[in-house]
């Protein structure tokens, strides 16, 4: 996948959910570390150093006050195709923005796609279907197909990414059920968009995470079919789950106690299930992709922080422990002192490493070394009742 190499290591760092350049965007002054007015190569993150060539438009070997600007404007314009535009060209990709994959027409059951100008292949082309965090309460879908531009650039893949409601409208289950309609949407449209619907692999952060999963381990689990929209009759079954430190076990969530109060009847997962975690268990049970866990289910790519303030690292754990005695192939990557987000290249080898063997059919080894190297991004939240100016309460990935 080298086509995408150089640009996939600071998209995947600038569009996550929870990344610090893409939250509070980079200071020209602040890179500036030695202050002489321009920004060598070797003051940029590690994640950033692979794209400098493309910043530093007249390749004089530093970035100018102007090269940095004219960056940011093209990162901060990337960034806002988000915002409901249609039929758009991104450098050799073309987006399509907010189409309707169930029939219910609420604003929350859309989705984006992005497909190569160029395809590398004569083939119908695997899939990448995204699936944004927020805590169940938060996030659009919109930003999130960045992640994958890269990658369909490469012309070896098409992406899609979906929405669905949040707990604002309603509760569990139906965020699975938009996604399991927005997945047999992407299957039913195979001919159409030219891609493949048995070659599928699902990736999320944090609640997306939580989702992706439940994805990979439910889809011949008849009571979490909701059965919504007009294409009932296509499988749920993905080829492979990317989660990136999804919730596993709603009823573990708090145990240890952590940063967040997990089980409080205001929290995030509370608001998921319809009530206190600890007051209504067979949700809580039922919501939890460890629940399903079988022989047969998806292989998986676990990405866990080991600093993780927001889902325990334990959940983690516990769920890749799940699978392996089920005997499904799962691979789990400690990030070694990362909170709820990182990024660096060694994230970026095991997310190629996973999507060439399990779409592209490449005979790779994807490795579970702990991961050592990686830029930790999380944005802690502040302790109940306190709040901090740059951040909304209650937001998280």
């Amino acid at each position: 996948m080298n086509a995408y190499m150089p640009t996939y290591g600071l998209v995947l760092c600038l569009f996550m959910a929870t990344t610090t350049w893409a939250q509070q965007g980079p200071s020209f002054n602040r890179l500036d570390r030695n202050k002489d007015g321009k920004i060598e190569k070797d003051e940029l993150p590690n994640a950033a150093q692979r794209l400098f060539d493309q910043i530093d438009t007249n390749s004089d070997g530093s970035v100018s006050k102007q090269e940095f600007a004219a960056f940011e404007s093209r990162r901060r314009a990337l960034q806002a195709q988000g915002e409901g535009q249609t039929g758009d060209m991104v450098e050799g990709v073309k987006v399509t923005r907010n189409i309707p994959y169930a029939d219910q027409n609420l604003p929350r059951q859309k989705l984006d796609i992005a497909i190569p100008e160029k395809s590398a292949t004569d083939k119908p082309l695997p899939v990448i279907v995204l699936i944004h965090g927020g805590g169940w309460q938060g996030g659009t879908h919109g930003p999130f197909l960045n992640r994958a531009i890269p990658l369909v650039r490469s012309g070896e893949f098409a992406a899609v990414s979906l929405g669905y409601r949040l707990t604002d409208q309603a509760s569990w289950p139906v965020q699975i059920h938009d996604c399991q309609a927005g997945l047999r949407w992407v299957k039913a449209n195979a001919e159409k968009y030219h891609w493949d619907p048995e070659r599928i692999v699902v990736w999320g952060s944090s609640a997306g995470g939580h989702l992706v999963a439940m994805l990979g381990v439910s889809a011949d689990v008849a009571e979490l079919d909701g059965k919504l929209g007009p294409h009932t009759d296509e499988s749920l079954q993905v080829a492979g789950v990317i989660d990136f430190f999804g919730p596993a076990n709603m009823l573990t969530m708090g145990d240890p106690p952590g940063f967040e109060r997990h089980f409080a009847a205001d929290s995030p997962e509370s608001k998921l299930l319809g009530g206190p975690v600890k007051e209504v268990p067979e949700v809580a049970k039922g919501a939890s992709p460890q629940t399903y866990v079988s022989q047969g289910d998806a292989p998986f790519l676990i990405l866990h922080g080991t600093d993780d303030r927001t889902v325990p690292y334990q959940q983690s754990v516990d769920f890749h422990e799940a699978l392996k005695k089920a005997g499904v192939d799962s691979t789990f990557v400690p990030v070694e002192g990362a909170g709820h987000g990182f990024a660096g290249q060694e994230v970026n080898q095991r997310v190629e490493a996973f999507l060439d063997k399990i779409l592209l059919g490449k005979t790779v080894k994807v490795s579970s070394e702990p991961i050592k190297s990686a830029q930790s991004i999380q944005r802690r939240r502040p302790l109940r009742g306190q709040q901090r100016p740059d951040q909304e309460e209650g937001k998280r990935e």
